[in-house]
């Protein structure tokens, strides 16, 4: 099978988690036999070799109408060279739509990947973003053979059942053997990593502000955040990092006895989710902290997982279970073993098979 993956608007480095996860997707659809190319619509990014390896399309930021001018002149390209590579099924990471990326379902079966409740996404962007991505969603919804969803929420969310298409649940994963876990630090009193990215108020970074004014004896380390001016000033046992390479965050969660994950989902309407970085955690061998649902590691019961609810007022009423949490785990790590729900290999076996079943149905 020859196999298209679309990524749109974004530069998928080798060092973000998205990147990571569309790169080992090739690998191992190459890996089982078949033809497999990442296609890459983004904005200008250099330098390229930070890039994983795709063919990349790119386009120039002005301003905000010769800025889509640009992106749809890429898209055209985009859809052309995809044409050419004449694949038997498009793998697309859905994101806002963008003219003419509709017409990739002229050349072969577009799979759509759900990742996220775009239309509650969408509206922190602003009003127009929102209405926009509210009008032009289903053009590409309407035209897809089938849907992936990285969450069983979001393939039960009537935004995406209401198009009627197979649906199939792969959480997201990651290939565990290409982590080797990281031997536990020796500290008195215990640090706690997050990883993120600014601007996305469901991180809930402003909660770890909280947590750390609670209790001096925690200390937390946020990766991907240089600043946070709105909370300053900050209290002694946060450490902001800014931007990290892998080799640099690696050491950062090297000294660190449990890592935490998105602390307020709730705030783009959702409950369940399967983020990369919590599963390079684990893959790290960090007992972790999840204020959500996990798609694949709900109902587990392992001490190296702590599960408090997501809502609003979740470090209030759970900032001690935290704590005592990660006084427990100081000198522990994740057994392996126990996390192979995460391992991206057997998924994308599992979503191989989906793309036969939709071709299959098509000729029958």
């Amino acid at each position: 099978m020859r196999i298209a993956s679309i990524s749109l608007h974004w530069p998928r480095s080798k060092d973000s988690g998205v990147g990571k996860k569309l790169d080992q997707q090739i690998r191992l659809w190459q890996a089982s036999g078949h033809e497999a190319r990442l296609f890459m619509h983004t904005s200008r990014y250099a330098p390229l070799s930070a890039l994983i390896p795709a063919d990349v399309i790119q386009y120039d930021l002005a301003g905000k109408l010769d800025t889509e001018r640009n992106r749809a002149r890429a898209a055209r390209e985009l859809v052309a060279s995809v044409r050419k590579f004449q694949p038997d099924v498009i793998y697309l990471r859905l994101a806002m739509y963008v003219y003419p990326v509709h017409e990739l379902t002229d050349i072969a079966p577009v799979v759509g990947e759900i990742n996220t409740n775009d239309v509650e996404q969408h509206k922190d962007l602003g009003t127009t973003l929102s209405v926009y991505n509210h009008l032009t969603r289903g053009i590409l919804l309407k035209r897809v053979s089938g849907l992936v969803s990285v969450s069983e929420e979001l393939a039960r969310d009537q935004t995406y059942v209401a198009f009627e298409k197979p649906i199939r649940v792969i959480s997201n994963g990651i290939n565990l053997k290409d982590f080797l876990p990281l031997d536990a630090p020796n500290n008195q009193t215990p640090r706690v990593v997050f990883i993120g990215t600014p601007g996305y108020s469901w991180h809930g970074v402003d909660k770890l502000v909280e947590l750390t004014r609670n209790f001096s004896d925690l200390n937390v380390d946020i990766v991907g955040y240089d600043s946070l001016p709105e909370y300053e000033p900050l209290p002694p046992n946060l450490t902001l990092h800014g931007y990290l390479s892998v080799d640099h965050y690696r050491k950062v969660m090297a000294n660190c006895d449990i890592a935490i994950s998105t602390l307020a989902l709730y705030r783009k309407g959702m409950e369940e989710a399967s983020p990369l970085k919590t599963r390079e955690c684990l893959a790290y061998g960090l007992p972790m902290v999840l204020p959500y649902i996990d798609t694949d590691l709900k109902g587990l019961d392992v001490d190296f997982l702590l599960e408090i609810p997501n809502k609003e007022d979740n470090i209030q009423t759970h900032a001690h279970v935290i704590r005592e949490f990660s006084y427990r785990m100081r000198g522990r790590r994740v057994e392996r073993s126990l996390i192979t729900s995460i391992d991206q290999v057997s998924k994308e076996a599992e979503r191989i098979r989906f793309f036969e079943e939709l071709l299959a149905s098509r000729k029958s």
